[in-house]
């Protein structure tokens, strides 16, 4: 007798991020523009000309990897269900009086196959594939028993149940189709090869024999599909999260920030209540890469997420806009309190040391703009901030300069 027990591969899921407006920036002349999806998901990305763009790739061999996880699962089950399915099986050949070749076959099938599956399957080019014909194998050797023991009721309608059973959860209905003819093919080959003997009665012995696998297998197929539901809402917890972490800085991404944003607008539409945006740039970051490259310059981004990470109150949120932009969405914060934020960060990143180069210093222009009560959304609001960032370049760098709700001039701090 042969049953193998397998689960379903899982592979990992996609993350699908929500649709959300991607909102450009102006800069003196340019004209507002929203970046596109495809632009947002790329400013997220590690660029291979440009470390200072984070993301990752897939690391090679992954999918082959999962396909050798799962030959591993099989071989679990397939291990412990022929053990277990064995004693049923032999209870009725002893019962039979069976000659010595039917003991050596079952040895075989219940000791040496299992290892030998696996070792088929794990050096295939395509470890799955293989399984999926070692489980068709374990399908015919399990109508071949069935035949064997002559029809026994309780063991081959166990055998039966089971053999669908782990077909099913392997590779859905599909395989079970696939490998059922090959059951029902060789049952009845081997029941001819026999002059088909049929003895239905099962016996006390037989029954206590197959108690051990109508209970153990089915407990310890559930088992191994709840750790591999676990692992995929584990695995979908981390994707969600990767789709809402710029990888380089550890910040909230461009994409998650201005989900943020929209909420605490609404919200201060809703409530009233004062909600501010500093949009920060490092200066010169162009020339730091230049002079120091990347990894200076990574270093940089990382050191400026630290420092607005620390800056943070409970409920601000630091976001990686996009290059050497930053955001910090202030809730609960009108202007004043947004220039006084800004401050105590630009002190901070005047401050910042770094191992790498230990000379190296950098500064950072922010713009700060309170949201407006008119009917303002992100873009316009970001705009804002833009503008108020774009005049503290122009004014020598280093500065900070904040716009209130009005489309008054900024003013200069």
């Amino acid at each position: 007798m042969v049953l193998a027990g397998s689960l379903q591969y899982f592979p990992a899921s996609k993350a699908t991020p929500l649709t959300r407006r991607a909102t450009g920036v102006v800069r003196g002349q340019r004209v507002p523009q929203l970046r596109s999806e495809s632009a947002v998901s790329a400013s997220s990305r590690p660029h291979p000309a440009n470390p200072n763009r984070a993301s990752a790739a897939q690391p090679a061999g992954a999918g082959r990897a999962r396909e050798v996880a799962f030959v591993r699962r099989v071989h679990r089950l397939r291990v412990l269900g022929m053990a277990l399915g064995a004693l049923g099986v032999a209870s009725v050949l002893w019962l039979q009086g069976s000659e010595w070749p039917w003991w050596v076959l079952l040895a075989c099938n219940s000791v040496v196959w299992p290892q030998a599956s696996r070792r088929l399957a794990e050096r295939s080019e395509s470890p799955r594939a293989m399984e999926e014909r070692n489980l068709m194998v374990d399908s015919a050797l399990g109508g071949m028993w069935i035949a064997v023991i002559q029809f026994n009721l309780l063991p081959s309608v166990l055998l039966l149940t089971m053999l669908c059973v782990d077909k099913i959860a392997a590779g859905g209905p599909r395989l079970l189709w696939r490998t059922l003819p090959w059951l029902l093919v060789t049952c009845a080959y081997t029941s001819a090869m026999l002059h088909f003997p049929v003895a239905l009665q099962t016996p006390m012995p037989v029954l206590l024999a197959c108690l051990p696998l109508l209970v153990a297998y089915p407990l310890s197929i559930c088992i191994v599909n709840w750790e591999l539901a676990s692992r995929v809402v584990h695995q979908n917890r981390r994707l969600d999260e990767v789709g809402r972490t710029d990888e380089l800085t550890g910040l909230a991404n461009r994409r998650h920030g201005l989900a943020v944003a929209e909420a605490e607008l609404l919200r201060a539409r809703e409530t009233g209540r004062a909600v501010a945006l500093i949009l920060l740039d490092i200066d010169h970051f162009k020339r730091i890469n230049d002079l120091h490259g990347h990894h200076a310059g990574d270093d940089v981004l990382r050191g400026v997420a630290q420092t607005l990470r620390g800056s943070r109150g409970g409920s601000d949120t630091p976001v990686r806009y996009g290059g050497d932009e930053f955001i910090l969405i202030l809730p609960e914060t009108d202007l004043d309190g947004a220039q006084e934020t800004a401050a105590r960060i630009q002190a901070q990143i005047a401050a910042l040391t770094f191992e790498r180069v230990r000379d190296l210093r950098c500064t950072a222009s922010v713009g700060a703009a309170q949201v407006s009560p008119r009917a303002e959304d992100v873009e316009a609001w970001i705009q804002r901030a833009d503008l108020a960032l774009y005049a503290a370049k122009a004014n020598g760098r280093g500065r900070l300069v904040a716009q209130g709700s009005g489309q008054g001039p900024a003013m200069a701090a």
